[in-house]
């Protein structure tokens, strides 16, 4: 099978502007995202809707296509591109262009998830450790929630925590339990984006604003490849200031 990496990467963003281009210890961030990636796949490929991010990626001799603005999620975005670059791939990979810290092994793991033939689309999780903090960990609303079949495949996403634990105090429930943390890359065979990218906002999506609810709220399965791997994405400057820490001390 082939595989293609796109990574959508946009400029206007409320809590972080030109965050694509947040310098990294002298490589914009987009490039620490496509050196990880590339490591992985048979080919990459930013997806844009800015000419600064076009030609910051153009300077370290990276392939970027340019996408309209108005897209509603980074789904559409990887389609509009897929469609420019043409056929030839079997997987298209969605990588978030905030995420300078993604591991080749976890891109791995979400290929493996194609080896049965069933499967359509594929994302990743990583499991939440018992002694993790409660308050910034499990009751984070930014880092989604997924509980999993004994297929493997996604059963729901959720902002809130899943499952409820009856009976034990909040702060019991990550010795007693396996709760999972959702790590935003996907994986979707070429053939179903079309169709995916097609389909109305749904009730659940709008709910949880959460793209992926759409997909199984119309009948689609996620198969779900667990990473032990932690990834730092990138979402204020603030977060951009420990990443660099990070960055410093693991040279």
């Amino acid at each position: 099978m082939k595989f293609i990496g796109i990574i959508p990467a946009r400029y206007a963003s409320s809590r972080f502007p030109g965050k694509p281009l947040a310098d990294m210890d002298g490589k914009p961030m987009i490039q620490r995202v496509y050196e990880q990636v590339i490591q992985a796949v048979d080919d990459v490929c930013v997806a844009t809707d800015d000419e600064r991010i076009e030609a910051a990626v153009k300077v370290f001799g990276g392939k970027v296509v340019m996408t309209s603005d108005k897209h509603r999620s980074g789904t559409d975005r990887c389609f509009e591109a897929y469609q420019k670059i043409g056929k030839g791939f079997d997987v298209v990979i969605n990588i978030q262009g905030d995420e300078p810290f993604i591991h080749p092994e976890q891109i791995e793991t979400i290929k493996a998830c194609f080896t049965d033939d069933e499967i359509q689309i594929a994302t990743l999780v990583k499991p939440f450790r018992p002694d993790d903090d409660f308050e910034t960990t499990l009751f984070n609303p930014n880092s989604p929630k997924v509980v999993v079949n004994k297929k493997m495949e996604a059963m729901y996403f959720s902002r809130s925590i899943i499952p409820y634990i009856r009976g034990k105090k909040y702060t019991e429930w990550l010795p007693n339990h396996t709760f999972y943390k959702h790590i935003g890359m996907y994986a979707y065979r070429a053939d179903i984006l079309a169709e995916i990218t097609a389909l109305p906002q749904s009730t659940l999506e709008l709910a949880e604003s959460l793209e992926q609810l759409r997909w199984l709220e119309n009948g689609y399965k996620i198969k779900v490849g667990i990473t032990e791997q932690e990834t730092i994405g990138i979402d204020t400057p603030a977060d951009l200031e420990k990443a660099l820490v990070y960055l410093r001390q693991h040279k």
